[in-house]
């Protein structure tokens, strides 16, 4: 019997409560994208467009996280995580993708904890670069094949981990907002408003800042995937919004203090992780020094908390006959070795990758975001059709929802749209192969024009790469 089978069939007190529920979002929402976030913000915008873009990006993830909390209470027979949506929605070949999707945006997300963790003692290691040399490389597939063994002896206790670092993360980002209120320096904050002259128009800095917003607010849909242990069915989407809420307050004000410590072309200028040096300007070595390591313990956490989450993922995709059998498999420890070994392979090439890129954090940040938003879109366009049915105000919250997921497609730029085909495409190969376990034919018609959208999507993206006409 697997793990998630013991939970499903446990007695109602062992099932998930409101309270950690809120908290597994929380945690799974709260990771290395918050200590990047000045930098990341002042390489695109100013104070004006930091606002309208956390308006943007705050309203339209509320309405995916109200999509989320009305698909758990309308189709609770729909358990096996926010790709179920895109199945039951749109197909088989399409929920695959969702599902392929959302696992591989995890593991290219745990190639970002890797390079910050790196960079951060970069500072003191000038070999370690921003986390994309050689050696940060080299350290890091250590470090990433340390975690595969310990995990494959049986750690599987992720909601207690995940109580402990989210305090671990959410400690240091709370003192950083108080400590930059208390040093804050209205001029310098006035200066920042518009944006510096490389900034360009207020809506090419919105759109800039999309993807970041998208890479820190990953994580909303946690309670989703963890449905089937909630104590009650309407707590799943409860603590979606209070997790949601609580996390974009936060987000929003490490971001927007900031610009009230430094003219915003230093801050742009900043290593990452940026939150730490941001605070190092205000109050001297203690403040980065503490930043820094707030950031190391709670990465380490998050890395094993999401590495098992998105084994997980694969592991109940097999489960349900959309991935191939083997990934079904689980050692005597309980633990999905061939799902784990996916899992850290995937990390494990992106993060040779990053090597080859002109910024290996934000490459992968990016890559992460463009990752998860086909599973979002397709569940925000599944409450569209489901909503068709039901109530206007649920029809007019999909509606906002789907149009927002397309605008993120849109600010995402055709690059990593093109390299997110480069990784859609090829995983076409599993499903073939767990149809043909299934003694089906490989295609429908419908699915043929699906997998000839993205081969064409991924050729061209190889060809783009090869000519020079998009860079890493």
């Amino acid at each position: 019997m697997t793990q998630v089978e013991k939970e499903t069939r446990a007695p109602e007190a062992a099932k998930l409560s409101l309270p950690t529920l809120t908290t597994m979002v929380v945690g799974s929402m709260v990771g290395a994208g918050v200590f990047s976030l000045p930098r990341r913000f002042a390489d695109e915008t100013g104070v004006a467009g930091a606002l309208i873009a956390w308006a943007v990006a705050g309203t339209g993830m509320l309405m995916l996280a109200f999509v989320f909390q009305t698909l758990a209470v309308r189709r609770p027979d729909l358990d096996a995580g926010v790709y179920a949506y895109a199945k039951a929605g749109f197909g088989e070949y399409l929920g695959f993708f969702a599902a392929f999707g959302y696992w591989a945006s995890a593991c290219v997300g745990n190639v970002t904890y890797w390079v910050l963790i790196m960079s951060t003692i970069g500072a003191i290691a000038p070999a370690l670069g921003d986390g994309d040399t050689v050696l940060a490389v080299v350290l890091s597939s250590v470090g990433l094949w340390l975690f595969f063994a310990l995990i494959s002896r049986g750690v599987k206790e992720a909601a207690a981990i995940n109580r402990i670092v989210t305090v671990a993360k959410v400690v240091p980002i709370l003192v950083f907002v108080v400590l930059a209120l208390f040093y804050l320096k209205p001029h310098v904050f006035a200066e920042n408003f518009g944006g510096a002259d490389y900034a360009g128009s207020l809506f090419s800095q919105v759109r800039g800042t999309m993807l970041a917003t998208v890479f820190v607010f990953l994580g909303v849909e946690g309670a989703s995937v963890y449905s089937r242990h909630a104590r009650r069915r309407e707590d799943v989407g409860r603590a979606t919004i209070l997790g949601f809420l609580s996390v974009f307050a936060v987000f929003a004000s490490v971001t927007i203090v900031s610009y009230g410590l430094m003219p915003m072309e230093e801050i742009a200028k900043l290593r990452q992780p940026s939150m730490a040096g941001v605070l190092e300007h205000a109050v001297g070595t203690w403040g980065k020094v503490f930043v820094s390591v707030g950031l190391i313990v709670s990465v380490l956490g998050a890395y094993l908390a999401w590495t098992l989450m998105a084994a997980e993922v694969l592991f109940v995709a097999a489960k349900d006959d959309d991935m191939p059998r083997f990934l079904k498999r689980a050692t005597a420890a309980d633990v999905p070795l061939p799902a784990l070994v996916m899992t850290t392979l995937l990390s494990q090439v992106v993060l040779v990758v990053t090597m080859f890129s002109d910024d290996a954090f934000d490459f992968a940040l990016d890559l992460t975001s463009a990752l998860t938003l086909i599973p979002f879109f397709l569940a925000a366009a599944f409450a569209v059709r489901i909503a068709l049915r039901g109530r206007r105000g649920e029809l007019a919250v999909a509606v906002l929802a789907t149009v927002y997921t397309a605008f993120l497609v849109y600010a995402a730029g055709f690059k990593f749209v093109l390299v997110s085909f480069i990784v859609y495409a090829p995983a076409t190969v599993l499903f073939v192969m767990a149809r043909r376990e299934q003694g089906r034919r490989p295609f429908s018609p419908r699915e043929l024009v699906v997998l000839a959208v993205s081969v064409a999507g991924a050729v061209l993206g190889i060809l783009a790469l090869a000519l020079g006409w998009i860079s890493l």
